[in-house]
């Protein structure tokens, strides 16, 4: 089944003084949605975004907010990121103890419920919640840092993810996303391999054309990838 490709911008680059309109001019750029890199400083190094921020930025597009709970404890803060304007939670499956109770919790508050993988993380750890999802996200990084480099060895596992869904007759109901090192150079390999959203950073903010031409272009070469495969 074929599915649109998107483009899910992190705004993990960008000046937190600067955030409003950031979000703003990536909405007139053409995006699909915003992805929050929320981040505990424990399991990754780094702190970013509280729910305070998320919530103060809601204002400023109509566009859905999706958390990518980089966090030891998603159960205790998935209420706060979906309160603060949060459409979609993004769960570690290396930080979930009980990986299907923290799905279920998320859908009681109302969120959608997504699963992200690190690179070292098989994909058979969602072979038994993809019922209660609706997107894969393969990381193409290690998380917990921008502007790092697409891991290419990944492909086969996002090959792995989407026979997968397709295996259960999911097509129609779950995605699959990339987050990591994604650009123009490099969306070919992830979308020819079955990734139909696609997060990106740095490569959106440092086009000298401007983000409308970034995301133009990350889109159609996704596209023509996704055709060719």
């Amino acid at each position: 089944m074929s599915r649109p490709i998107e483009i899910a911008p992190s705004v993990l680059p960008v000046d937190l003084s600067e955030l409003g309109k950031a979000i703003a001019d990536l909405d007139a750029a053409g995006v699909d949605r915003i992805h929050w890199d929320v981040m505990d400083g424990q399991f990754v190094p780094n702190l970013t975004f509280g729910p305070d921020v998320i919530a103060s930025a809601r204002r400023h597009t109509s566009l859905p907010f999706e958390a990518h709970l980089m966090v030891l404890t998603p159960d205790a803060m998935a209420a706060q990121y979906i309160k603060a304007g949060c459409e979609r939670l993004i769960v570690h499956a290396e930080a979930c103890t009980h990986l299907h109770r923290t799905l279920g919790n998320i859908r009681s508050l109302g969120a959608k419920a997504s699963v992200a993988l690190n690179p070292a993380t098989p994909a058979s750890a969602v072979a038994h919640v993809l019922d209660m999802i609706d997107m894969v996200l393969v990381m193409t990084v290690n998380p917990g840092f921008g502007g790092q480099s697409y891991i290419a060895t990944m492909e086969p596992k996002i090959r792995e993810v989407r026979a997968m869904i397709t295996a259960a007759g999911l097509d129609g109901s779950v995605n699959v996303e990339v987050d990591g090192g994604i650009s123009a150079d490099t969306v070919a390999g992830a979308a020819a391999a079955g990734a139909t959203v696609l997060v990106a950073g740095s490569a959106l903010f440092r086009d000298p054309l401007g983000l409308a031409h970034a995301v133009s272009e990350i889109r159609s070469g996704a596209i023509a990838a996704a055709q060719i495969s």
